[in-house]
């Protein structure tokens, strides 16, 4: 969304907190899974999400998809988001819980802030969680 709004004219600004910070951690970036068990977007039950091999598969059938629709990977679209003047943040508390250092990080990544200092940043900006 971020890289569509850019391409629009409208300002993009990501805060990656949490689990989502593994997609701008340098060695995490090209690794991240596709989740199978509690995912309602895998329309399976949850029992078969939980079998060995199935969280493999379905990111192995994700990145197909992905590649025939000529959709980026995670980092081209982290570098391509920076490149069109979105801003990308980290989140403190996560990096503080997870032991990152900005250095563990895209070089993409503008700075790490807390929850207030993004939030003051943002000042008067619409948020949008999804």
């Amino acid at each position: 969304m971020a890289n569509g709004a850019l391409m629009e004219g409208i300002e993009a600004t990501l805060f990656f907190t949490f689990f989502g910070l593994e997609a701008i951690v340098k060695k995490k970036m090209n690794k991240i899974k596709v989740a199978t068990v509690g995912n309602p977007g895998m329309h399976m039950p949850t029992f078969l999400g939980g079998l060995p091999g199935m969280s493999a598969f379905a990111t192995k059938m994700m990145k197909s998809e992905m590649e025939k629709l000529d959709i980026p990977p995670i980092p081209e679209f982290i570098e391509m988001i920076h490149d069109g003047g979105g801003g990308i943040y980290a989140c403190k508390a996560a990096m503080d819980m997870f032991h990152y250092q900005k250095t563990d990080l895209s070089e993409h990544v503008d700075e790490v802030l807390t929850v207030g200092g993004f939030y003051e940043k943002s000042a008067g900006a619409q948020i949008i969680f999804t």
